[in-house]
């Protein structure tokens, strides 16, 4: 059974979205704000650094290429920092050998753009959902 989005993140935490892209972030937190879900935006991957070790996220949200790295980059701070933190990757017109990539390469999903609702809902859901019980129980890969 599928727990609701919005009960998953009262019991987790924010989703940091990493994106240079501020009409993305927008959209994201429209998408996201009726199932009260809170969304901090940082622009490259620096600034998302700074986010990672101020605080937890169970899910982060990556754009593949970023100004100052790439979505490897991402996973690899976030393994090492929040290791039961889900990472997914977002790239325009993602591919099955993209997507493949990133799956093998430890990511979450793969999340093409451009966002849609009810697709970056369920995504979400079923990683904070993972993310809250592997955190709780310990195990996280």
């Amino acid at each position: 059974m599928r727990v609701p989005l919005r009960e998953v993140v009262l019991m987790g935490r924010p989703v940091l979205f990493i994106s240079p892209h501020i009409e993305d972030a927008e959209n994201l937190s429209r998408m996201l704000a009726p199932a009260d879900v809170p969304l901090r935006h940082a622009g490259n991957l620096s600034e998302a650094r700074s986010d990672l070790e101020r605080g937890e996220f169970d899910v982060v949200l990556t754009e593949a290429a970023l100004p100052d790295g790439s979505w490897t980059d991402v996973l690899n701070l976030t393994r090492e920092l929040h290791p039961a933190s889900e990472v997914i990757v977002t790239r325009p017109f993602a591919d099955s050998r993209f997507w493949a990539e990133a799956l093998s390469m430890g990511a979450y999903d793969v999340l093409a753009q451009p966002f849609y609702a009810s697709e970056v809902q369920r995504i979400l859901s079923n990683a904070c959902s993972r993310s809250v019980r592997d955190r709780t129980a310990g195990t996280a890969w």
